[in-house]
């Protein structure tokens, strides 16, 4: 089949109206997996993380686990829901190598939480409000890995493995109603809307939401509809999108190939669509099942969860500030500009540099250290800003050294490189390579003394009253000392002995 040409954007929005839904998957960040007791640890050796329950053996009961439900009530909460007072699992019936018992336990028509709401706010400051139909509770499937072939996909591949140490893993699904009226903006509102949902969960600290791990995926459905009629075109649906640039980047190149096929008389097929990463295309899935097709009962060997009022008030109880009220009195306590801000939650260090200045360092230079020095060495690693193996703690500590005098900036970098090498502390990385400034006079005075007599041009402009000449001066006396002298000592002496000369 002929793949459909693809409309420029500015004319997509001109002749269609888009409508957004989108469905995002958490994996909760318990101990233990939704019915039995086995470690959810990312990242172990394939299959050491199973029991007979989570791989569907005969006779095996499952378990509910009581912090996930507590999660999933937090979320919802969180999310402006209506907690149920009532709700069963049900079976979702369906065949897929990585789904052992060929069901999946989930919630059905009694999910845990409905009709809530989310306010994402946009790059020019406007909001947009999103719906949220509902939070259920289920449990995730197994990982296959196709080996052979050019795509990592199934297509094309010699043979395929299977590791389910992820089977049965938590997982809540937040599924927002539709999202109409966004039109040229489709692409951004659907970027804030996961933006604005993951760092809510990571705020309430239920997830890692690593969205690269597979620990926060968004499902992206996209429908389009002549301009202005009102109706709802046929979705199809994007799955496992998993970057915030990518769930931008889906939606965006659905509204251009959907358009192309409706201008050229064609119909969309309702189906499941991949996103390749590489083009940042969608190609066709499968033909999109509809929930008759899962054939849902009730799950017979778990009990109906029906939590208390009481219960759901003790969790409302435990809910944090949320991001963006915690954004708007952190700019307002360290005086920020909202491009200082932008650039602060883009970075990542937000939660960083607050947690650094809690240590004792000033907003300025904690923000200094992470968003510049820091920043740059996680880019450099290939890492997250947070995953670089030192803590707010350590910088505070490094930014008290060179506050006290004990550093200088140069020096305090190579402090910061050999905590990130691991060699220990700061205090542990200044004894062991003896990075402490000098700020012996002696030692300082004959470093100044031969400089000054190696360059008398530079001497006579500072006694005629070019005292800037003297950065030279400084300059030398700092390559003498190895970048351990104390600069503005230096330059103290340097003027102290010219003008006694």
């Amino acid at each position: 089949m002929t793949a459909p040409t693809l409309v420029d954007f500015d004319e997509v929005v001109e002749r269609f109206d888009p409508t957004l839904g989108l469905e995002v998957h958490v994996e909760l960040n318990t101990n233990t997996k939704m019915f039995c007791g086995c470690p959810t640890e990312f990242g172990a050796e394939p299959n050491t993380q199973v029991c007979p329950v989570c791989l569907g053996l005969p006779g095996a009961l499952p378990v509910v686990n009581r912090a996930a439900v507590e999660s999933a009530m937090r979320i919802g909460l969180a999310l402006n829901c209506t907690i149920a007072p009532w709700g069963r699992f049900a079976r979702k019936n369906y065949f897929y190598p990585d789904m052992p018992k060929n069901f999946q336990t989930s919630q059905y028509d009694e999910p845990i939480a409905v009709d809530g709401w989310l306010d994402v706010e946009l790059e020019d400051g406007s909001t947009v409000r999103v719906e949220i139909e509902r939070a259920h509770m289920e449990e995730d499937t197994g990982k296959s890995l196709h080996v052979g072939g050019a795509t990592g996909r199934i297509h094309g591949a010699e043979y395929s493995l299977l590791d389910y140490n992820r089977a049965g893993v938590p997982l809540i699904e937040i599924v927002t109603k539709t999202i109409p009226g966004t039109g040229a903006r489709a692409p951004e509102v659907a970027r804030a809307y996961v933006t604005a949902l993951r760092d809510l969960l990571r705020a309430l600290d239920v997830s890692d939401v690593r969205m690269e791990q597979g620990s926060l995926r968004c499902d992206v459905n996209l429908s389009l509809a002549p301009k202005g009629s009102g109706a709802l075109g046929t979705r199809t649906e994007t799955k496992n999108v998993n970057s915030l640039r990518s769930v931008e980047r889906a939606v965006r190149h659905e509204m251009s190939r959907q358009a192309g096929v409706l201008l050229a008389g064609g119909e969309i097929v309702q189906e499941t669509r991949h996103f390749e990463e590489q083009g940042g295309t969608t190609r066709a899935g499968r033909r999109k099942e509809t929930s008759e097709d899962y054939r849902y009962f009730p799950e017979p060997d778990l009990v109906p969860i029906a939590p208390s009022a009481e219960w759901v008030e003790e969790l409302r109880a435990t809910l944090p500030e949320l991001p963006w009220a915690r954004r708007r009195r952190i700019a307002g306590e360290w005086g920020l500009s909202p491009e200082e801000l932008r650039d602060l939650v883009n970075a990542g260090a937000l939660d960083l540099v607050e947690a650094t200045v809690a240590a004792g360092a000033t907003a300025g230079e904690a923000r200094s250290w992470w968003v510049a020095y820091l920043a740059q060495q996680a880019n450099s690693r290939g890492v997250e800003l947070r995953d670089l193996p030192i803590t707010p703690e350590q910088v505070a500590r490094v930014i008290a050294l060179v506050a006290s005098g004990a550093l200088n900036n140069k020096l305090a970098r190579q402090v910061v490189d050999g905590v990130l090498a691991g060699e220990g502390s700061p205090d542990d990385v200044v004894a062991a390579r003896g990075l402490a400034v000098v700020s012996d006079d002696g030692a300082l005075v004959a470093a100044v003394d031969e400089a000054l007599a190696a360059q008398p041009d530079v001497v006579e402009k500072i006694r005629g009253g070019k005292v800037q000449a003297a950065g030279a001066i400084v300059g030398a006396v700092m390559k003498a000392t190895g970048g351990k002298a104390d600069a503005k000592r230096v330059r103290e002496l340097i003027l102290e002995r010219v003008q006694s000369a």
